[in-house]
């Protein structure tokens, strides 16, 4: 007896490695094949200086909405004329809510579908604490050592200055779009998009447009970030996460600190944050998350192959090590952060009211109702209030498909510019203008071709902000190819 269940356990251990083993034989590359790049020329000095310019113009979106210095949005209204002259005269251009724009080329064939380019112009302010740890002035635009530095370096003028040198440079080649494009600016893209982004998706609808496919901000080309991948990997995200914020409120017996009662309200709020921090929401290795390692998989050592190839059998262990990262962390669950806490004004004083703010990256799946649920059951305490922060929620948006041509033409134009780069979908893990638009269509992509290592991360809205002025040449020769490329889909 006892040897042939040996012998039926081998069996099965042959068959399932033998599954494995077939499954990661046909696990082959997703990654297209494309023509050489077009003969597009960009002069290197005069671009690099057009976005150091445009970075001097303090665009700055403030937390308060009355301190937007509206003189600074138009100057860069005026610096934007000037600097693409054939742009203006050829495009419509229309001011929408006093700061942002909204730009129309007309196609010559009206029955093909329009798209839409997406790039804000407003930056986050410089924390004044921060500013002697700039190596170069954080307005000053300043080109030094093969970068070009400062706010808005790639959050988020390099797009919209690319997108129009693009165009400049194809008005100059007497290039003329079968397909009708439009540029969307929003001037407040910082503080959440209501008056640009969201006022300018309004507008559109009530003309009727529906656009093929729109593209924004949100994701980049990775370099050595992604585990187990030599090559550099160009995100696009098919997705974006969700946000809420909910307070947190314990509520008890005050006083002197002298006399504390067993369990103070900050105690109880702590134990409360505790609980949420050492009990988040479940992994899920589902939506875009799957679609990522799907593609990327296929391009890692045939270990690592059969890893991905077989989640049927993996899934649990990969989870497992995914989590261990907060990159990877973030596109597998709904993620949670406590941020602001409150309790007494004074070191000697026992407050009432305990409180905190806790904020939640909503997965595609995940509801806020889901999440208010989770975290009622967690901390079962009757002594804690939960209360959702009514302007700080956003659902996750829908997810676009990776199937359609429009995420083979953005695909295409990648790899015609970056020919080593291996392209895949994504998760976007902060929010963009691009998540007003998906009343419009189901297309809604997010990516710019910014190179991006590890240590560059914190460079967005943080201190240094850069970017390489060669990445810079190739970013605007994207979108050359994006916009060529987007014609000849019918």
């Amino acid at each position: 007896m006892v040897k042939k269940i040996i012998k039926v356990s081998f069996a099965i251990v042959a068959v399932i490695v033998a599954v494995m083993l077939i499954k990661a034989l046909s696990f082959t590359s997703k990654q297209i094949k494309t023509e050489p790049a077009g003969d597009f020329s960009v002069d290197e000095k005069n671009v690099s200086q057009h976005l150091s310019d445009a970075i001097t113009i303090p665009t700055i979106s403030y937390e308060n909405e009355t301190d937007i210095k509206g003189k600074e949005f138009l100057n860069f209204h005026k610096y934007l004329e000037r600097t693409f002259p054939r742009l203006h005269k050829t495009l419509q251009k229309e001011i929408i809510n006093n700061y942002s724009l909204l730009y129309t080329w007309p196609g010559k064939d009206k029955n093909l579908k329009p798209f839409i380019l997406m790039a804000h112009m407003d930056v986050v302010p410089v924390e004044e604490a921060t500013q002697d740890q700039w190596i170069h002035k954080p307005f000053a635009g300043h080109i030094a050592e093969g970068y070009i530095w400062g706010r808005g370096a790639l959050d988020n003028k390099s797009d919209l200055m690319g997108i129009m040198e693009a165009i400049e440079g194809l008005l100059t080649k007497g290039f003329q779009p079968q397909r009708t494009m439009y540029i969307v600016s929003g001037h407040d893209e910082e503080r959440g998009g209501s008056q640009g982004a969201v006022k300018i998706a309004a507008l559109l609808k009530s003309r009727g447009i529906s656009p093929d496919y729109v593209i924004d901000e949100g994701m980049v080309i990775t370099d050595g970030i992604m585990p187990g991948v030599s090559s550099r990997v160009g995100l696009i995200g098919i997705a974006e996460k969700g946000f809420m914020s909910v307070e947190i409120i314990a509520k008890g017996e005050g006083g002197h600190s002298s006399m504390p009662p067993r369990e103070t309200t900050v105690g109880i709020l702590c134990k409360a944050i505790v609980k949420l921090e050492s009990n988040p929401l479940p992994a899920r290795l589902d939506g875009p998350a799957k679609y990522l390692f799907d593609y990327v998989g296929r391009e890692m050592s045939f270990i690592n192959r059969m890893i991905f190839a077989n989640l049927w059998l993996t899934e649990g262990l990969l989870k497992s090590q995914l989590q261990k990262v907060k990159t990877t962390n973030a596109m597998i669950r709904t993620t949670t952060a406590p941020t602001m806490l409150e309790g007494s004004n004074r070191d000697n004083v026992m407050p009432n009211v305990a409180r905190a703010v806790v904020n939640f990256r909503l997965l595609p799946g995940d509801t806020p109702n889901n999440v208010l649920e989770h975290i009622r059951k967690t901390v079962d305490d009757p002594r804690i209030e939960v209360m959702p922060v009514a302007k700080e929620i956003q659902t996750a948006s829908p997810v676009a498909s990776i199937n359609s041509k429009q995420f083979k033409v953005i695909q295409k134009s990648i790899r015609q510019v970056f020919p080593d780069v291996v392209v895949a979908p994504s998760l976007a893990v902060v929010a963009s203008d691009s998540r007003h638009f998906a009343g419009l269509t189901n297309n809604v992509y997010r990516f710019s071709p910014m190179v991006l290592k590890a240590v560059d991360i914190s460079r967005l809205h943080g201190i240094n902000e850069r970017i390489a002025v060669d990445n810079y040449i190739q970013l605007i020769k994207f979108y050359m190819h994006l916009i060529t490329n987007s014609q000849m889909e019918k």
